[in-house]
């Protein structure tokens, strides 16, 4: 679910104006997956950007109070998350914690990071949906360890069908700031992309869905 229209089209032409979020229907990228797409997203790009940075906060926090989610911790995802939970954290006076890609495998072995405990609200935070699963294998992490999933917060996402019916079948609520079709209007109207390009990103989307 989209946050707000108005945040919506004002994020993406951010994201687009410091190049987050790289379009180039012409010469795709590789994704890790080994996905060619016309797309790609970076949004730890933001935090290079104090006013970018402190929009992506404030929206985050607005959207926090206002789905009535009362989070007593707020917790990142690894990596592109725990940057963006901390601001939101202490901009909300919370505390934070983070879940790792994966348990450590030294020390004290953990997999959540920080303090957690069982019965607690959270609300997660992550920087980027794409098909949903490394984000949502961070709720089950939660989840196992007790505590209440709230929700999770993004700055974007990709709007895949796969990763739409993932967070419905985990019930957990997903509210982002912007997604991959406002972000193409707003490209079509700055000029990033033609006509031509917008069929190729709609194209791709429609393939990988």
């Amino acid at each position: 679910m989209i946050y707000n229209k108005d945040i919506a089209y004002k994020t993406a032409e951010l994201l687009l104006k410091i190049k987050a979020v790289k379009l180039s229907p012409t010469d795709p990228f590789t994704w890790a997956s080994g996905i060619k797409s016309p797309i790609y997203c970076d949004n730890r790009i933001t935090l290079s950007y104090p006013e970018i940075r402190t929009f992506i906060r404030q929206n985050f926090m607005k959207a926090i109070e206002e789905s009535g989610y009362q989070p007593e911790v707020i917790v990142g995802v690894a990596t592109g998350g725990i940057a963006q939970g901390v601001l939101v954290a202490q901009g909300l006076g919370l505390p934070f914690a983070y879940v790792r890609s994966g348990k450590k495998d030294h020390g004290l072995t953990n997999l959540i990071e920080g303090e957690v405990r069982e019965g607690q609200r959270i609300v997660v935070v992550e920087d980027l949906i794409s098909t949903g699963g490394s984000s949502l294998s961070a709720v089950e992490a939660l989840r196992e360890a007790g505590c209440l999933i709230k929700g999770m917060l993004a700055i974007f996402t990709y709007s895949l069908q796969k990763s739409e019916k993932a967070f419905r079948d985990a019930a957990c609520p997903l509210i982002t700031l912007t997604d991959y079709d406002h972000l193409l209007t707003k490209a079509m109207e700055i000029g990033y992309i033609s006509d031509a390009d917008i069929k190729i990103l709609q194209d791709f989307k429609n393939e990988i869905g």
